[in-house]
């Protein structure tokens, strides 16, 4: 792009709606996603000199998604780590709950209950990409993304059982 601003938008313009959707999954939250998207744009400035194009761009840019909501994630726990005492943290962890409670439906509240590793795969496929370009976004086989979608579903009907019994 070499600093080509219409050429810039236009690339925002094309995947902004994808990236912003993964960034839901990835977080749970309309507002964090929000954050997270609009952090991502802001950086992509510097990181796309980076990119090599030896994968489509959406692979690469969903990999980027993925690395900065770890590294989202991992501050947000330095931080509640660093609260005055567990009331503080107890009282941000029910904040959290009740705005998810009030912008998700099941399916992003269940998938917060997820490890990262299941939590990203499931986002990525259920983001219409294939085992394939999902594994290669997260750096992982074809079949290891299709245990992790296995292991998901698994887990998630668990929950659902559980909510049902309740």
């Amino acid at each position: 792009m070499n600093g080509d601003e219409a050429a810039f938008a236009a690339l925002l313009e094309t995947h902004y709606d994808r990236l912003f959707r993964l960034c839901f999954r990835l977080t749970g939250s309309k507002h964090e996603a929000e954050d997270l998207t609009q952090d991502i744009c802001a950086a992509l400035p510097a990181k796309l000199r980076g990119y090599r194009q030896e994968a489509r761009f959406s692979t690469w840019l969903f990999r980027v998604a993925v690395n900065a909501a770890h590294d989202r994630r991992r501050r947000a726990q330095t931080r509640s780590r660093a609260g005055d005492g567990w009331g503080h943290w107890e009282v941000n962890r029910q904040a959290e709950i009740v705005e998810g409670a009030q912008m998700q439906d099941w399916l992003s509240g269940a998938m917060g209950l997820l490890t990262d590793d299941l939590r990203d795969t499931l986002a990525l496929v259920l983001d219409e990409m294939s085992h394939k370009e999902a594994g290669e976004v997260l750096g992982v086989s074809e079949g290891t993304v299709s245990w992790r979608m296995s292991e998901a579903k698994k887990r998630l009907r668990a929950m659902k059982e559980k909510e049902m019994s309740a």
